[in-house]
């Protein structure tokens, strides 16, 4: 089953299941239990912190939920902050996922860091409700902006453009 974020992120080819990890959270627990999906392919755009250029295209399995505030040690979580659908992590593109989009170009050297380099608001919560049903899941985005002051203007200026590639690439690729 092929899933997307939906409102103005809606493919033909997907279920919307919502905007931010709560929404997703819910929406997708709901149809996972209508609909028990043998596997989830979560497609949609994502920020980048620097290293991925606008329209590339990153297939991933991992997640992460880290909130600009751990890398100025003003906050802390006692919850895991990495979800994957993969034993071994050790190759893929860390997609971080958080209800607010980062627009302050300085903190993607401290996600890169920890080889963190896309940001999508939903993916978290995908992996979380797969992981939940035991549902092998994959992300495939494609990246429309970088995260810094323009990221919302490059967004909506590159959004419909990245979506007819990520559509293209989608329906072409055999391993979706």
């Amino acid at each position: 089953m092929i899933v997307c974020a939906g409102d103005i992120e809606q493919f033909t080819f997907a279920k919307p299941v919502g905007i931010g990890l709560v929404n997703v959270a819910i929406n997708l627990t709901e149809l996972c239990l209508k609909e028990r999906p043998k596997s989830l392919t979560f497609v949609g755009t994502a920020g980048s912190y620097g290293e991925k250029y606008i329209f590339d295209i990153v297939e991933s399995t991992v997640a992460s939920n880290i909130e600009n505030s751990f890398f100025t040690n003003s906050a802390y979580t006692p919850l895991n902050q990495i979800v994957s659908s993969l034993e071994d992590v050790s190759r893929e593109t860390i997609v971080n996922s958080s209800n607010y989009i980062t627009t302050d170009d300085r903190l993607g050297e401290y996600y890169l860091k920890k080889n963190i380099h896309l940001e999508n608001m939903e993916f978290f919560a995908v992996l979380k409700v797969a992981e939940k049903f035991n549902i092998p899941t994959k992300g495939v985005f494609i990246v429309t902006n970088y995260c810094n002051k323009n990221a919302h203007e490059d967004f909506l200026k590159n959004r419909m453009e990245a979506m007819d590639i990520l559509s293209e690439y989608i329906c072409c690729s055999p391993r979706v």
